[in-house]
Parts: structure tokens; C-alpha cells; sequence
């Protein structure tokens, strides 16, 4: 039965936007709530819900006043809340509705199953709280307990029945996101379970889901339309307090434990004014990262010292300043900058030309130390600054990161890192171990490249994926499944250095780190490089850094006891050092 259309004129009307305020100032003036409104404590035996068993003890007075003030203790949780007018106001309906409801006023049972999607996890569960506790109290659902689980915990189907028992009433499913990472058969019996849950028995349950966006819920029930009729989805509409509101909260939170200094408050007041009004993170985020970031190893005292660092965000042209300035990758640049080139295009012309959105998911191909965790780091930069992804982030994992140990473990493993890298790029290293097995029954690297290819489809707005991976190698992972290739916008080769580049490279190295070099060194060098340069797996730039950081250790052995300063900052020949390099 679809509950959002009986009575669809009643039901608009009850939920109708245009009339909210309207019908808010009639409640208001119906429960006589003003700003100076006694919330008085309810006894003990009416906070643990036994209010029918003790209505008969009071009077239609008392009756009245207890729901009063419970109704106004909700209310007032829910002005607490940072969220629009409209969430606020479509709580109220349906708490005055359970209120009517128990006093007989509405006849119609309407079970308020419902889909709750926020990027705010403070505001989501503290919503959960006040519906579930509404309920309870106008006994909306029968006695009994809340329970509240988490899908990534969630490895069979028969959890399901476990949850919903005669013990527990209300059911709160958080993390949904996790379940669309299952197989297809896994999800197909998931959700015939939980229609059978949420249509059956209406006034024993309530089942409120949780996800952090809409296109999550949206994807689960694309093909499940008897669910989504029976759920109603609301997107609470996050705001952020504004700074002095920010401020005044994080303040608080640091002064529970320890001493701040006038000059820290001051310091503080000016970094979040700062970096707040531009953060991507939700406000709970930002809250509790740059609190643990304040907090980090203090004892007692904070000073200005403690302020984190923030750093000035790099126009275009500064990045790719950066970028130049890297040895070699002549190709990889060219392609950046015609990249660059027609994100503006579209960014400047709007919707005046037909340009379809460019599909950023990648594949870097060539040998060690070429370059590749570099540029895809400055590849972040550039897409934030064009505001094509939300967050300059760059998440970098590797095949073991994704692959879980045991059965049904990897696909939510491997959604658990892409939440992590939403609103950025995911960097995969050495890609293509992900091919180790495909297609001869290794499952497990198989639902990893499965949830992966998923993700690239589902957040092709919100997510940039980078494969990187030698190139012969990552032939075989590109051919193990069709939907990885299909959804490659890019593929970039970084090609070996050669000798010149790589003595370049070392002697940049050198010359960071305040020392001189002299020719006959560099000569020493070359012969190395030239020397080493054909053996298998040879690591290019990661072979220079490795003669870099023995070298510098050979030359603090050869000064010792020395002061002159020149000798110091000199590197020569006799401190060029090869010792434990390998051939292989």
C-alpha cells in the first residue's frame, strides 16, 4: 500500500510548504507556546514512556500539560538544530500529527517510515532522537526499545530478523550506503527482507534509514518502488552557523580541559573567520578536525602556538609554476594545460555551448619514480582551484587497502576508502594487483573492481579516480574488466628520465637542501646512473633520492671534525655514495 496516497489532498495539505507558517502560528497559539515557556521535568515512570499506565492517574488538565511541555521540549531540541525552516517545520507536522493520533483527533495510522540524508551526522542523529522519542512518548509505536546498527556491520540477512523482535520498536539503519557496495544477489534479498520489515506489521516498527546524500537512497530504490512508496525521504537541509556561533561552540569545547591565553582567543577568532567560510567539510567536521588538530598532545595551557596553519590557496598560474618546474614530463604537462584549458572554456560559456561534462577518471602508466604520486597531488590542486572537485584532497591506497581478508568484507572495505576520497581524487597505486586472480575465482579482487567501477558511475560529479601502475602491468588490470576502460577519461604515460634528467634532478636535490656541488661529483653521478640505469625496476627519480640521501650521509661521515663552512656545504666526488644499491 502506498501511504503517500491516501488522501493525497489531506496529505499535501499536511505537508504542504506554502502553508507551513501559517499553520505553525495556529499550532503555536494552540498549545499556547511562547518564548518564556515552562519545560517542566516529567516524572520518572512518564520518561520511561509508561504514559499510558499512568494517564489514568491525571486529570484532562494534567494530561494536557505534560504533552505541552514534552511537545515544546521537542520543539526546542529542534531549534537547536542547524537546519532550514522547512526541515524544522516538516518535524513539527509529523509530531503534532503523532500527538492527534493518540488523542483520537486523526483516525488514519500513517506509519512514518522515512529516509533521512545529510552530509551533517550531528544533525541526522539528533533529528533520529527527537522522531524516535515522539513516537514513543504519543506511543505512535508499541512499547519497546530503540535499536540502532550500522550496515557496514551488517554481513548476513538473517540480521534482520534479529533487529526486528518483539523487544525493539524503533530500528535506525545508518550507513546505507554501505549496502549498495554488496553484490547484486546479496542487495536483491536485502531488499525484499526489508519491504517485508517496513509493509508488514506498520504499528510495531519504525524504520528510519540514514545516508549522507540523496543520490545514495535515490540509486538503492531506483528498482525497489514498493519500498519507496512505503518510505518517506527527507533531505534535511544542513545550514552552517555562522562564525561567532563556530566560535563561541569550539571555545567552549577547548576550555571543558584546559587554560586558554587571551592571545590564543584572539588567534582563534581570526583563523576560523579565515578558513570557516570556505571549508567544504560539513560543520561537524570542521569542528571536530580542527579541535583535535588545537588538541594534539596538550596539557592544561593553549597558547597562539597551538593555532594550526592554514595555507593561502594557489591560483592557477602558481600551480602549474609547480608543475613546470618539475624535471622532464613534457607530454603529461601538455595534456594538463589542454585539459585546464577546456574546463575554463566550459566554465566561462556556461550552458551557451553544448560541452558534455569531461570525464577526469584516470590511468597513469610508466616505470617507479616517475612522477606519478606528484603530478596526481598537483592534479588535485588544479581541479579545487576550477572548483571541479569540492575538497583539495588527494587519497592515495593501494590494492590492500580496498581487498579484505574474508568473505563479504571487501566491497564495504572498498567503499569505506571512496567515502573517504568524495569530493576529491582517489589516487590507487600499483593498480593493477587489483587483477591478480580476475576471472579464476579470486571474488574478492573481483568485488573490489566491481564496487569501484560503481563508484566512478555513481559519483562521476563528486569523485576523480586515478589508476597508476607500470605500464605492462596495467595492461592486464585494463583488461580484466570492460567497465574500468569504458570509464577512463585520460590516460597518461610518464616516460623513464633520461641520464641528463635524472643528474638534473639530483643536483636540484642537493642544491634544496643548502649544499654545493662540485663537477667532479655530478661526473661520479652520471657514471652511476649510466651504470645502474638497464637493471630491472629501475626507480628513476626514487634511484636518485636513494643516492641523494647515501651520499649526504657518506658526506656527514667524511666532514666529521671538521668547521669550515665551505667544506661543510660541499659535496664531492669522494661522498658520492653507492653502497647497498642492488641490481637486479
Amino acid at each position: 500500500m502506498n501511504n503517500k496516497n491516501f488522501l493525497k489532498d489531506v496529505y499535501n495539505d499536511f505537508f504542504g510548504i506554502e502553508k507551513i507558517e501559517k499553520e505553525n502560528e495556529k499550532l503555536a497559539e494552540e498549545l499556547n507556546i511562547k518564548d518564556d515557556y515552562p519545560i517542566i521535568e516529567l516524572k520518572k515512570d512518564l520518561e520511561k514512556n509508561e504514559f499510558d499506565e499512568d494517564r489514568d492517574m491525571l486529570n484532562e488538565e494534567e494530561l494536557k500539560k505534560i504533552k505541552d511541555d514534552q511537545m515544546a521540549n521537542f520543539y526546542e531540541k529542534l531549534e537547536k538544530l542547524y537546519i532550514s525552516e522547512e526541515s524544522k517545520n516538516t518535524v513539527k507536522k509529523i509530531i503534532e500529527y503523532m500527538r492527534k493520533y493518540n488523542e483520537k483527533i486523526e483516525k488514519k495510522y500513517i506509519p512514518f517510515n522515512m529516509c533521512i540524508y545529510s552530509d551533517n551526522k550531528d544533525t541526522v542523529y539528533s533529528l533520529a532522537e527527537i522522531i524516535t522519542d515522539a513516537s514513543i512518548f504519543f506511543g505512535y509505536v508499541k512499547r519497546g526499545e530503540e535499536v540502532e546498527v550500522s550496515l557496514y556491520d551488517f554481513e548476513k540477512i538473517e540480521q534482520l530478523d534479529e533487529i526486528y523482535t518483539s523487544n525493539n520498536s524503533i530500528i535506525l539503519l545508518r550507513d546505507f550506503e554501505s549496502i549498495i557496495s554488496q553484490d547484486q544477489n546479496f542487495k536483491d534479498r536485502f531488499y525484499h527482507r526489508l519491504q517485508e520489515k517496513i509493509t508488514k506489521n506498520e504499528k510495531e516498527y519504525l524504520t528510519i534509514i540514514t545516508a549522507k546524500n540523496k543520490e545514495i537512497i535515490d540509486h538503492a530504490f531506483d528498482k525497489n518502488t514498493e519500498i519507496k512508496d512505503a518510505i518517506f525521504n527527507f533531505e534535511i537541509e544542513s545550514i552552517n552557523p555562522d562564525v561567532q556561533d563556530v566560535y563561541q561552540e569550539i571555545l567552549n569545547i577547548l576550555k571543558e580541559e584546559n587554560k586558554l591565553t587571551n592571545k590564543f582567543e584572539i588567534g582563534l577568532l581570526d583563523y576560523i573567520s579565515t578558513t570557516y567560510p570556505n571549508t567544504v567539510l560539513s560543520y561537524p567536521e570542521y569542528r571536530d578536525r580542527l579541535c583535535e588538530k588545537i588538541l594534539f598532545n596538550k596539557v592544561n595551557e593553549i597558547t597562539e602556538k597551538d593555532i594550526p596553519e592554514y595555507e593561502k590557496e594557489k591560483s592557477i598560474d602558481e600551480i602549474f609554476e609547480e608543475l613546470n618546474s618539475l624535471v622532464g614530463l613534457e607530454k603529461v604537462k601538455k595534456v594538463l594545460q589542454d585539459l585546464v584549458s577546456l574546463i575554463e572554456l566550459k566554465n566561462k560559456t556556461k550552458d551557451d555551448l553544448k560541452i558534455k561534462n569531461t570525464n577526469l577518471h584516470m590511468v597513469f602508466l610508466g616505470n617507479p619514480g616517475t612522477g606519478k604520486t606528484t603530478v596526481a597531488r598537483i592534479i588535485a590542486q588544479i581541479l579545487y582551484n576550477l572548483k571541479y572537485i569540492k575538497q583539495n584532497k588527494l587519497i592515495e591506497v593501494s590494492s590492500k587497502d580496498l581487498v579484505a581478508e574474508y568473505v563479504g568484507q571487501t566491497g564495504p572495505k572498498t567503499m569505506a576508502v571512496i567515502e573517504k576520497a568524495l569530493g576529491g581524487v582517489l589516487f590507487i597505486d600499483e593498480a593493477y594487483s587489483l587483477a591478480s586472480g580476475f576471472g579464476q575465482g579470486n571474488s574478492y579482487n573481483e568485488e573490489a573492481i566491481a564496487t569501484l567501477i560503481q563508484a566512478m558511475e555513481n559519483y562521476r560529479d563528486n569523485l576523480v579516480v586515478i589508476f597508476a601502475g607500470y605500464t605492462k602491468e596495467m595492461q592486464a588490470f585494463l583488461n580484466a574488466n570492460s567497465g574500468i576502460v569504458s570509464r577512463i577519461g585520460y590516460t597518461l604515460e610518464f616516460e623513464d628520465y633520461t641520464v641528463e634528467q635524472l643528474l638534473q634532478i639530483f643536483e636540484s636535490m642537493m642544491k634544496k637542501s643548502g649544499f654545493e656541488i662540485t663537477k667532479e661529483a655530478l661526473e661520479e653521478v652520471k657514471k652511476v646512473i649510466n651504470e645502474y640505469k638497464d637493471t630491472k625496476n629501475f626507480g628513476n627519480a626514487r634511484f636518485v633520492r636513494n643516492v641523494y640521501e647515501k651520499s649526504i650521509i657518506k658526506h656527514a661521515s667524511n666532514t666529521k671534525g671538521k668547521k669550515g663552512k665551505k667544506i661543510l656545504k660541499t659535496i664531492s666526488k669522494k661522498d658520492i655514495s653507492v653502497e647497498n644499491l642492488l641490481k637486479m
